[in-house]
Order: C-alpha cells, then sequence, then structure tokens
C-alpha cells in the first residue's frame, strides 16, 4: 500500500490533470464557437426567463458554470446585457453544471469514460494541427475531454479505500453525527475547497469519489455539494473587482442566488436527500447496480436543488437586484461609467420612454463637461505621474461619451418605430442631434488631450500669456457647460432662457478673436516659438468648437419643447 503522503500526491495530480482537461475542453468548444457564443448569449436575455434557458445552454455546451459566469460579469462591466438580464443567465449556469455531475456520477458508477481517453487524443491530436474551419479548435475540445475523464480515472484510483483506515471512520462518525451543526461543517468544507480550486466541477468530483470510496455519507456528500454552490461564487466575485459597479452587482446577485438557496435547503437537506434516494432506489436500481445508488442520487440532488432553487428565485430577481446594489453601493461616476442608469428597457409608451431618455440627456451633459476638467488639469499639470492618469481618465471618457451616444441614439431610435405623435418625433429628433454634439465634444476634449500629450512629450512650453488666455478659455467653456447642464436638467424644456448661453457664447468667440489675434502678432517676433504657436492656436480653436456645440446643444433643447 502506498504511503499516505504520496497518495495525498497523486490525488492532487489527478485533480490538476481533471482541472487542466475541464479548461483545456472548454475553451476548444469557445473557441470552435467563435463569436457565435457571445452573440448567443446577448440575444438570448431578452428577459429573465430566456436568460436562465440561455445559461443553462452556454453552461451545458461549454461545461464550466465558472467560464459562463465570467463572460456576464464581462458583458455587464461593458454595458451589453443588464443586472437583470444576467441574473437569469447566472441561475441557468448553475443548472447547466449539473450536466458535468451526471457524466461523472455516471463515469464513476457504471461507465468509464477514461477506457476511451486514448481515442479520443488519437482522433483530436491531428485535428488540433488542422487550423481550416476550426478543426484545431475541436481537436482540443476532443483531447481536454479525454483528459478530464483520465483525471477523474486516477483520482478514483488514487483515493484509498475508506476500510484501509479505520481510525478515519471514527473521526469523520463523530463530525456527521451532530444533525444541523454537521451539515453547516460539511457545507464550509465544500466551499472551502471550491473556492481553493476555483472549480465547482473539480470539488464537485472530489466529493462524488469520496462518496462512492465510503469516506463520506450521503448526506455528508450533499452538504458539500451545497457548499460548493456557494465556493465556485467566487470565481465571479473576483472577475468583477477589475470591473465597474455593475459587474460587481452582477457577480453579488449570483452569490446572493446561491446563499439563499443554501439556506432554505439546509433545513430541508434530509427529507429531500431521503426523497430522492428512494426515487432512485426504487426507480433506477433496475438499470444500475444498488451499489452506485448513492452516486446517482447525489447527481440528482445537484440538478434537482439548482433547478428548484432557479424556479424559486426567477421572480425575485428585483428584489435581488436591490439588494446587490444596497451591498455593492457606488463609488462614484468612475464607477457607474458603461451603463445608462435611467434606461432599462422600452416602456409601453413612448411618451413615458422620452422622460426616460431625457433624464439619461441630462447624465450624458454632466458626464462630457467633465472631460473639459480634466483636459485643464492634463494643460497645467506639472507631475509626471498624474498627467498619466489623467490622460488614460479623458480616453476612458472618451469611450464611455462613444458608448452613451450609441446606447441613447439606438434607445430613442427604436421609440420611432412606434407610433408617436408629431411632438415626440420632433423630441426624438433634438435627442439624437444632441447626442451627436455631445459626442463631438468628447472627441474634440480627447484630441486635445493627445496634443497636449505631444506638448509634453516634445517639452514645449507656452509663454505666461498664452497660460492665461487658454485659463480664460476654459472658465468661459466651463460656464457654458454649468449654463448648458442646468437647462437640460428642467423637467419642461419650454421653461429654459436662452439669453444666458447665448451671452456665454458670445464671449467664447470674443475670446477666440482676441487669442487669434494675438497669436498671429506674436507670431512676428523672430525668438516666438511656432511649435508652441501652432498646438496654441489648436487648443483656443478647439475650445471655441466646444462652445459651438454647446449652443448648438443649447438651441436644440429649445425646439425640443
Amino acid at each position: 500500500m502506498e504511503t499516505g503522503t504520496v497518495s495525498i500526491f497523486n490525488i492532487l495530480g489527478s485533480l490538476a490533470l481533471f482541472i487542466y482537461g475541464m479548461k483545456v475542453m472548454s475553451e476548444g468548444i469557445q473557441k470552435a464557437a467563435g463569436s457565435q457564443m457571445r452573440v448567443i448569449m446577448r440575444r438570448m436575455t431578452s428577459n429573465r426567463f430566456i436568460g436562465l434557458l440561455s445559461g443553462f445552454l452556454i453552461t451545458g455546451i461549454i461545461q464550466s458554470s465558472s467560464a459562463t459566469t465570467v463572460m456576464t460579469v464581462s458583458f455587464v462591466n461593458a454595458g451589453l446585457i443588464s443586472l437583470s438580464e444576467s441574473a437569469g443567465i447566472m441561475m441557468g449556469a448553475n443548472i447547466g453544471t449539473t450536466i458535468t455531475g451526471w457524466l461523472i456520477a455516471l463515469d464513476v458508477s457504471k461507465f468509464n469514460f477514461a477506457d476511451y481517453s486514448l481515442l479520443l487524443i488519437a482522433i483530436g491530436l491531428p485535428l488540433f494541427f488542422v487550423k481550416k474551419y476550426r478543426w484545431g479548435y475541436w481537436g482540443e475540445f476532443l483531447i481536454g475531454f479525454a483528459l478530464l475523464f483520465l483525471g477523474l480515472n486516477f483520482l478514483s484510483v488514487s483515493f484509498p479505500d475508506f476500510s484501509d483506515y479505520p481510525d478515519a471512520l471514527e473521526f469523520l462518525a463523530n463530525y456527521a453525527s451532530y444533525g444541523y451543526l454537521s451539515t453547516i461543517l460539511f457545507l464550509f468544507v465544500g466551499a472551502i475547497i471550491a473556492g481553493l480550486i476555483q472549480s465547482s466541477s473539480a470539488a464537485m468530483a472530489l466529493t462524488i469519489v469520496m462518496l462512492a470510496k465510503g469516506w463520506i455519507t450521503l448526506d455528508v456528500a450533499a452538504a458539500m455539494i451545497l457548499g460548493e454552490n456557494l465556493g465556485t461564487t467566487v470565481t465571479a466575485e473576483i472577475a468583477s473587482l477589475v470591473g465597474n459597479v455593475h459587474a460587481k452587482r452582477s457577480a453579488r446577485i449570483h452569490s446572493l442566488f446561491n446563499l439563499f438557496g443554501i439556506t432554505w435547503m439546509v433545513f430541508l437537506l434530509p427529507y429531500f436527500v431521503d426523497f430522492l434516494e428512494n426515487v432512485v432506489t426504487n426507480y433506477f436500481v433496475t438499470i444500475l447496480p444498488q451499489s452506485t445508488a448513492d452516486v446517482i442520487t447525489l447527481a440528482a440532488f445537484h440538478t434537482t436543488f439548482n433547478l428548484s432553487n432557479a424556479l424559486l428565485l426567477i421572480g425575485f430577481v428585483p428584489w435581488l437586484i436591490k439588494l446587490s446594489i444596497k451591498t455593492v453601493p457606488s463609488k462614484g461616476v468612475h464607477d457607474e461609467n458603461f451603463r445608462l442608469a435611467y434606461i432599462n428597457s422600452l416602456l409601453k409608451t413612448p411618451e413615458l420612454s422620452i422622460i426616460e431618455a431625457q433624464k439619461e440627456l441630462a447624465r450624458y451633459s454632466v458626464i462630457t463637461s467633465r472631460m473639459s476638467i480634466f483636459t485643464r488639469e492634463l494643460l497645467f499639470s506639472t507631475e509626471a505621474e498624474e498627467q498619466e492618469e489623467l490622460l488614460d481618465r479623458i480616453a476612458k471618457y472618451e469611450e464611455i461619451n462613444d458608448r452613451v451616444e450609441l446606447e441613447l441614439g439606438n434607445y430613442v431610435q427604436r421609440l420611432s418605430s412606434e407610433e408617436i405623435s408629431t411632438r415626440t418625433s420632433v423630441q426624438i429628433r433634438s435627442i439624437i442631434g444632441i447626442c451627436s454634439d455631445l459626442e463631438q465634444i468628447g472627441d474634440n476634449f480627447y484630441q486635445m488631450s493627445r496634443t497636449i500629450k505631444r506638448k509634453i512629450e516634445e517639452k514645449i512650453w507656452f509663454n505666461q500669456q498664452q497660460r492665461e488666455r487658454l485659463k480664460e478659455m476654459f472658465q468661459l467653456v466651463d460656464n457654458a457647460f454649468d449654463v448648458l447642464n442646468k437647462n437640460i436638467a428642467v423637467p419642461e424644456f419650454s421653461q429654459i432662457d436662452l439669453e444666458p448661453a447665448i451671452a456665454t457664447e458670445k464671449k467664447i468667440n470674443a475670446l477666440r478673436d482676441l487669442m487669434r489675434r494675438e497669436n498671429q502678432e506674436s507670431q512676428e517676433d523672430p525668438n516666438y516659438n511656432m511649435n508652441s504657436s501652432l498646438i496654441y492656436n489648436n487648443l483656443f480653436t478647439s475650445l471655441e468648437q466646444t462652445g459651438d456645440h454647446i449652443m448648438n446643444i443649447s438651441e436644440a433643447i429649445k425646439a425640443y419643447s
């Protein structure tokens, strides 16, 4: 008999091979499917029920709930799907991952898929080197599938029979005899295992093998499966750490969903397991050996629990969203940058939807106005680290600006396909025009940041007069934004007064003319830096054009009413 140390390393190596096989298999099928996998997920989220089906199918295909949940979190982070849509996908992923449990249970109990592993590798390896028509990716999938079951076979062989360790029998029996306390204890054991190895499927495989070898009872195994459901949420939580607040909330919904499911199942666990054990023993013993009844019961428990939990909580998705928002509060605009704040879906009447669009428009204007502040700070900053941070922030805001313009524009264009009044039609055209101007303002500031970056890299300096004039121009543009943001936030646009906007625009034009005249006069001085003059002209011209766009928006707001 091998020593205990060797057995432990054999078990760890078998788990590593299993996890690696699952990784290769999952990545292979995702590559083979290409962008279609993401297209399917984006299209199959029209409501939480369709999202549930989508999550189940995607996870069933790629055999990795972790990959599905991480993909979902990234979609929420990018603003491609909403929190409500992501909740359905997460629930479906929990059900889809139970397919892996059935494959493992059948392998351990009746079929030995490892017997076909070498055949799969023999087929998959030649395909792996064929680059046409994605055959290589299918070869990668087959090789991963083979490695997965080889790892499972090694795990089953490496795990010693319980009869060889009588002292362990007494030890585990003691810890398994405290009723609900034992359930909670082994639940945490399962959660820790799944959290550490970052694979609920590998944790599940370990649990099934331990059950088959007699190391744990069915009740203990079921408790560990519950814990593994909780432990696997760590993957999504980790993936969301680099995302925005919406990504974090999506991961939190997944955690809350599993946590609530585990809570109610803990109290019903003994009765639930007994019921499933009777069903398996009475109806499946004819096609499966009696000795494998516990393993099949565990797989059935995993599926039944996740399916029941999804059906029970899918009606409470709005409540889960509210709770996720409370537990993951926003840290400000930098955290909320990729999603429309007021628009989730089309309302039944275009007139009410226009109100949502108007709120979003006001937020869009505020976001864009911040780019003026960042660009001014960049121009007058002398710290290299601060300059890099501001350049990154401006680039990110420009991306936000483009995304909001696209989403808001698409939203109101969808409204125009409905039966709408003449007034609503005018409002839609005004919103599209305003979005276009705000997007061009964002482009202006981004191009200015590139110009300032070149100025910094080439060590081009402005004289005192140039710096003072640019400060004046930035201040006037900020004043114009203040007037705009105040006007665009008014519920009834007919109440706004255009005079402050017109007055500020005249001041911007007058200062632009003065700066241009002074710059031309300075160019006659042979000591005047021409590179500085060109960059200076570029900046104040861009600021004046920004003022024009702001005035266009103010006029569009007035026309909107």
